[in-house]
């Protein structure tokens, strides 16, 4: 070795990314590049997720655990593969949910607000449905004869978990009383009520199969199952009336019906006595609306598990066959939190995000398991300003050789994270419910942040343009892969490339074909 290379080869910044080439060089040898490679598939869908929030959200994770942060990785950032989506609507430069998860999960890309539909269905025209449904990877995984499972911390029937087992003109259709009474005359289902008939509905378009549905299916959203009665309240409801339906349905009461086995829970204590080697079927609506923050989740009435307990709970129970399974998680409160600006409430759950994942990686084996974690859509949220290493992600620009926050032309401090859009600025102490930002009025302009600790659950950063609350960003996400099939996500791709990364890996369309027959 010649001298003069010793002092580079051996500085740490060189050896730890050598290693890191080194091992996914390894990798890529051992893994088996072939169709149907994969026995199971996991999705994670960090909802919002853009790069800039992985980026401030491992330095909060490893300020957190005492580090400078910089340095750190979460879980899925250090996954061998990664590559870039274009997020962007048929008909929509900046997307949002629906459109982009049907993308994800059926490789075909479509138009904003539309659920598990091509680009021919026309929003809010119940007519458009016909003959513009796709398939997803969860309904060929379930007519492959894997096992299938859905987990959300929003609402179960809301566009991301939707997208994997519905087929609506409207993501807002979730349940029928926010339907006009045109749409179900003509036939039209809502989301919550396709849920619940996933597997007669799938009997139903491919005649011949006998699949035995959703095995898993763990998220909030009470009130879009349960009929407008207090007697159908639950025990933890937080309303008066707990159901939103006006058709008189208990959807919940049809589920038992239909999985006279399987466990319907709503709070931790209910979660926890469920046993996985023995369940064959989970149903968990853990809140009347969406699940609560990571950070807030202690003040949920009756208790309600974490992203992670759930993601290892469905793994546990979908494991128990032998030909494999199919599993979608999100975490869909990053983009809440956003909405409301709250960097706190975002980075958070980005955080349990990465935790679940590494449920995920300790439960499975990278030989037989595909893991993807991406994002739908990113936000309007930046990383500014020239702090120096180590300075709090949520604080005061600091920059280098300093000790006192810089301040812009006006003498003001700045933070390193904002916004373009949005609520704008809050300043509500501890608080951890990122929502209460909606009871205000938006809040636009450069604001005196002297006194003010902006690493504080309950501060909101600035934003520039005042709106009702911020919006999604337009630029490409990451996307983070391992396992069998890993290596087909890299490069910068239209968002749809990851249903077909999936196919292959897992066969599933071959599978399904074959089971059609």
């Amino acid at each position: 070795m010649p001298q003069a290379f010793l002092s580079t080869i051996n500085n740490q910044w060189y050896t730890e990314s050598a290693a890191v080439v080194t091992e996914t060089n390894k990798q890529v040898q051992r893994l088996a590049l072939q169709a149907g490679s994969a026995k199971n598939i996991i999705l994670f869908v960090g909802d919002g997720m853009g790069i800039t929030t992985v980026t401030a959200a491992r330095i909060f994770d490893g300020q957190q655990r005492g580090m400078s942060g910089e340095e750190n990785s979460l879980s899925f950032g250090q996954f061998p593969f990664v590559g870039l989506s274009k997020t962007y609507n048929v008909d929509a430069q900046t997307a949002d949910s629906a459109g982009t998860m049907t993308a994800l999960v059926s490789g075909v890309k479509t138009n904003i607000g539309i659920v598990g539909l091509d680009e021919d269905a026309r929003r809010g025209d119940c007519a458009s449905t016909a003959g513009n449904q796709v398939f997803t990877a969860l309904e060929l995984a379930e007519i492959a004869g894997l096992s299938t499972g859905i987990v959300t911390n929003t609402r179960i029937t809301h566009a991301t978990p939707a997208a994997t087992y519905a087929k609506s003109v409207d993501r807002d259709w979730e349940n029928p009383s926010v339907m006009p009474a045109a749409a179900i005359a003509a036939g039209c289902e809502d989301i919550a009520s396709q849920l619940i008939n996933f597997e007669r509905n799938l009997e139903a378009r491919y005649p011949g199969i006998d699949v035995d549905g959703i095995e898993v299916a763990l998220g909030g959203g009470r009130r879009e199952f349960l009929p407008n009665d207090p007697a159908a309240n639950s025990q933890d409801a937080r309303s008066s009336v707990e159901g939103d339906r006006n058709d008189s349905r208990n959807l919940v009461e049809e589920w038992a019906a239909l999985y006279p086995r399987g466990d319907y829970v709503i709070d931790q204590v209910g979660f926890d006595a469920v046993d996985a080697a023995t369940s064959e079927n989970l149903f968990g609506l853990f809140n009347e609306s969406e699940m609560h923050y990571e950070i807030d989740r202690k003040n949920d009435r009756a208790g309600e598990p974490s992203l992670t307990e759930m993601t290892a709970k469905a793994i546990d129970i979908l494991d128990n066959n032998e030909q494999g399974f199919f599993l979608m998680v999100e975490a869909g409160r990053i983009d809440h939190g956003h909405h409301a600006n709250s960097a706190y409430a975002a980075l958070s759950d980005t955080v349990e995000l990465s935790r679940a994942v590494q449920a995920a990686v300790d439960a499975t084996s990278r030989d037989d398991t595909l893991i993807i974690v991406t994002a739908d859509h990113s936000h309007v949220f930046t990383m500014a300003g020239y702090p120096k290493r180590g300075n709090p992600i949520l604080g005061k620009v600091v920059n280098v050789g300093s000790d006192s926050p810089a301040l812009d032309d006006d003498g003001l401090p700045y933070t390193t994270l904002g916004y373009a859009n949005g609520l704008g600025f809050r300043d509500l102490g501890q608080e951890t419910n990122a929502d209460l930002a909606y009871y205000s009025k938006s809040v636009a302009g450069r604001q005196n942040l002297i006194s003010t600790d902006t690493e504080t659950s309950g501060f909101h950063q600035e934003v520039l343009v005042p709106l009702e609350g911020e919006t999604h960003g337009g630029e490409d996400v990451a996307v983070y892969a391992t396992g069998p099939g890993a290596h087909l996500v890299g490069g910068s791709n239209e968002q749809s490339i990851v249903f077909h990364a999936m196919n292959h890996a897992g066969n599933l369309f071959q599978k399904a074909a074959e089971a059609l027959k």
